[in-house]
């Protein structure tokens, strides 16, 4: 399956769904939105979101009486990698070297950072 691209509207709904630990419905998503991302969206904006979601097949959609409740179909991980893949081929030819400079301009790593990516490494030259 070839994985649609999300608009960031789209991404920061997913967040919220990626974030519950269970099926959730509109209100709870409205809520989510507006308070952890700084969005004043209308209960038809976010509805309008979760239509182009169900569409592209990142959301499941079941009715629980007068609700439809929203699960996930695509893992914030799965998707999170794709995305991650992406930058790195179009912005820095695959090259995880210039990648992680960048990266690492940005933040400093921990020391528990460091010692995970140099397991990865090591298991790589292996």
């Amino acid at each position: 399956m070839c994985m649609k691209s999300l608009t960031e509207c789209e991404v920061v709904v997913m967040k919220c769904i990626w974030e519950s630990d269970h099926p959730i419905a509109l209100p709870e998503i409205i809520e989510n939105v507006n308070e952890k991302y700084g969005k004043s969206w209308k209960p038809q904006t976010v509805s309008t979101f979760l239509t182009r979601l169900v569409k592209k097949d990142f959301l499941d959609m079941k009715r629980h009486g007068r609700t439809f409740l929203y699960t996930p179909l695509v893992s914030e991980l799965a998707y999170g990698e794709r995305e991650i893949t992406k930058c790195a081929n179009l912005w820095y030819n695959n090259d995880a070297d210039t990648f992680l400079t960048v990266l690492h301009g940005r933040r400093s790593f921990s020391q528990e950072e460091v010692d995970r990516i140099r397991a990865i490494i090591d298991s790589n030259a292996n």
